[in-house]
C-alpha cells in the first residue's frame, strides 16, 4: 500500500481535501435550487461516493511493498477496528442526511459555518488526545480557537442578513445534530487505524487507512440508501412524493450529483491520508470548508449581494479567522511512528 511519509505529502492532501469537501455541498445545493429532490441527488451522491472508496482501495490500498495491503487486510480478523470505522460511516451518513435539507433551506454559508466549527471543537479535541497528543498543541488550540472565533462572526454575519433568520431559527437543531454527528467520524477512523483502546488480538496489524476507509464507506452507502429510499415514498419538509422509478428516471442533473458523490469521496479519503500522516487533529484543518462554500455561495446563488457594510465586514473577519485556523492546524502537524 501507499504510505504518505511526509509533513509536505499530508499537508497536500488537507489542502486538496479541503476544495473538495468545500465544493461538493455547493454542487449539491445548486441542483435542489434547480428543483431536483434532495432524495434523487442523494441516492446518486452516494453511489459515487462508494465508489471513490473502491478505487482508492484497489490502488493505493494496494501499490507499494508496505503490508498489509487492502486484499491482506480483508481475512484478518480485524472485526473491532472495522466497527470502529463502520460507526464513522454511520454518522457521516446521518450528518449528511440532516444537512442534506438544511443547505437547502438555510442556505449553505449558514450550515456550514455552524457544522465545520462544531466539527472542530469537538473532533480536533478528541483527536488530539487519541492521538497521544503528536500535534503541538501550543498550535493546535489556538487554531481550534479561532474556528470558534470564526463560528462567532458566522452568527453575527447571518443575524444581520435578515432573509436568513427564520430560516435559520427552524433548521437550528438540524444543523446541530448534522455538526454532532459530523464531528465523531473522523476520531472513529482514528480508533480504527490506530486501535489505541487495544481491541485487536495480539499480532494482527492495525487497518490501514484505505481499508478502514473502505468498511467506512460501505456503512455510510448502506445507510444513505436505506433511508433516502425510505424517503422517496415518506419525505420530509413538505417535500413531494417520489418512487423508485421516478428517481431511475430523472436524469436532469445526475452527472452533478455524481460529480458530488466523487469529490466528497476523494475528499474524505484525502483527509484520512493526511490524518494518519500527520495526525487527525491537524487534517481537521480540511473542515474550513466555508472558505470554499463561502466562495460558490457568492458566485453561483449570489449570497450577500446588496448587503451592508456590516455584513461585508462581518464576512471578511469570518474568512480571514478560518484562514488563520487552517494555517494553525496545519503548522501543529506531527509525525506519526
Amino acid at each position: 500500500m501507499y504510505v504518505v511519509e511526509d509533513k509536505g505529502g499530508a499537508m497536500a492532501c488537507m489542502i486538496i481535501s479541503l476544495v473538495f469537501l468545500g465544493t461538493f455541498p455547493a454542487v449539491m445545493t445548486y441542483l435542489e435550487r434547480k428543483g431536483r429532490l434532495p432524495q434523487h441527488n442523494y441516492l446518486d451522491y452516494s453511489i459515487s461516493n462508494l465508489f471513490a472508496a473502491v478505487l482508492i482501495a484497489l490502488t493505493l490500498g494496494q501499490i507499494g511493498p508496505e503490508r498489509p495491503n487492502f486484499f491482506d487486510q480483508l481475512s484478518q480478523d480485524n472485526w473491532p477496528s472495522i466497527l470502529f470505522a463502520m460507526g464513522g460511516g454511520i454518522a457521516l451518513s446521518l450528518g449528511n442526511l440532516s444537512m442534506q435539507y438544511a443547505w437547502a433551506f438555510v442556505g449553505l454559508s449558514v450550515a456550514e459555518v455552524i457544522s465545520s466549527s462544531m466539527i472542530v471543537v469537538i473532533g480536533t479535541s478528541l483527536n488530539y488526545f487519541l492521538d497521544d497528543r503528536i500535534n503541538k498543541a501550543e498550535i493546535l488550540f489556538p487554531g481550534v480557537a479561532s474556528f470558534f472565533v470564526a463560528v462567532c462572526l458566522g452568527a453575527l454575519l447571518h443575524s444581520s442578513n435578515s432573509a436568513d433568520i427564520q430560516a435559520k431559527i427552524k433548521n437550528a437543531l438540524q444543523i446541530f445534530f448534522g455538526g454532532f454527528s459530523f464531528s465523531i467520524f473522523s476520531p472513529a477512523i482514528n480508533l480504527a487505524t490506530n486501535d489505541q483502546w487495544h481491541k485487536l488480538k495480539p499480532g494482527v496489524p492495525h487497518l490501514s487507512v484505505y481499508t478502514a476507509f473502505f468498511y467506512f464507506s460501505i456503512s455510510c452507502f448502506v445507510v444513505a440508501i436505506i433511508l433516502n429510499i425510505a424517503f422517496l415514498y415518506y419525505p420530509v419538509l413538505n417535500l413531494p412524493k417520489s418512487s423508485i422509478k421516478s428517481y431511475l428516471s430523472d436524469w436532469t442533473g445526475r452527472e452533478w450529483a455524481l460529480v458530488a458523490g466523487l469529490l466528497c469521496g476523494f475528499g474524505n479519503g484525502l483527509q484520512f491520508m493526511g490524518g494518519e500522516a500527520a495526525g487527525y487533529a491537524a487534517a481537521d484543518c480540511v473542515q474550513a470548508l466555508p472558505l470554499v462554500s463561502t466562495f460558490w455561495g457568492i458566485l453561483l446563488f449570489g449570497e450577500y449581494r446588496r448587503s451592508s457594510r456590516r455584513t461585508y465586514f462581518l464576512l471578511v473577519a469570518m474568512l480571514l479567522m478560518f484562514i488563520i485556523a487552517v494555517a494553525l492546524l496545519m503548522a501543529s502537524s506531527g509525525h506519526r511512528k
